[in-house]
């Protein structure tokens, strides 16, 4: 039987597949759900949703809770909105998150999810040429601070998920005396500078660690497609103190 398993798994990884056990010691979206259950999380604050991808990967991986999305891009909110429109429990928002409310422009990639307010850095175009900037769209930008109350309630237990390409920092900036009511950050973390001014993951880990979040798990993410280097991952970050006692047995 062992034999079999294995001949099952070498025939899988040379057609460029693999199999391996749904759990949190071995998969990175059943960690990730682990936590979500962990520490109670019923609301989840989508920013940088561009299609709702991540929203639909919380729904087929069995998440209910409140999913509230904010895209600003004119051709990606339309599909999001295609995408959210037979779930109830999905809130979408045409515009961005930042640590201002204010107006600016976006550089709009080709491949739409590389779209990003910094200039990108040569080793962001060298791995992907298709994410070039090929125009500019000007978006309304809103702090969290601003919006908190009217989007949660006191009692929600609120991730804050920001996929915004560099500027995730600004991001945390404008959640302001809000963050407190965040239990939970997953973002994107360079290995590399990718984006003029982006926090690198060293700096980025030390920052979230000072607003009294502990890394709980990497995600693998971007790599450069000749090299192999790891050029991006996910951090999912988490307060211990709010860990709901759960009995494991």
């Amino acid at each position: 039987m062992i034999e079999i398993k294995h001949l099952v798994k070498d025939l899988l990884r040379k057609s460029g597949f693999d199999l391996i056990k749904y759990n949190y010691n071995s998969h990175p979206l059943a960690r990730r759900m682990f936590f979500i259950n962990q520490f109670g999380i019923d609301t989840v604050l989508d920013v940088g949703a561009n299609v709702g991808q991540y929203g639909k990967i919380l729904r087929r991986a069995g998440y209910t809770g409140k999913i509230i999305s904010f895209e600003p891009l004119s051709d990606a909110f339309e599909k999001l909105k295609k995408n959210s429109k037979n779930d109830k429990k999905w809130d979408i928002n045409n515009y961005a998150l930042g640590n201002a409310n204010e107006t600016l422009e976006i550089n709009v990639a080709m491949n739409s999810q590389s779209s990003s307010f910094l200039g990108m850095m040569k080793a962001h175009l060298d791995a992907a040429p298709e994410s070039k900037y090929f125009k500019k769209e000007s978006i309304k930008v809103k702090t969290l601070n601003s919006l908190m109350d009217q989007l949660v309630k006191n009692e929600d237990r609120v991730l804050l998920k920001i996929d915004t390409q560099g500027f995730e920092k600004k991001v945390i900036e404008g959640a302001g005396k809000s963050i407190d009511k965040i239990i939970g950050v997953q973002l994107e973390l360079s290995l590399v500078p990718l984006y003029e001014g982006e926090l690198t993951i060293e700096k980025m880990i030390i920052y979230m660690q000072e607003l009294g979040f502990t890394l709980m798990s990497i995600e693998p993410g971007y790599a450069h497609p000749v090299t192999g280097q790891l050029l991006q991952v996910d951090g999912l970050f988490f307060r211990e103190s709010q860990l709901l006692k759960k009995s494991h047995a």
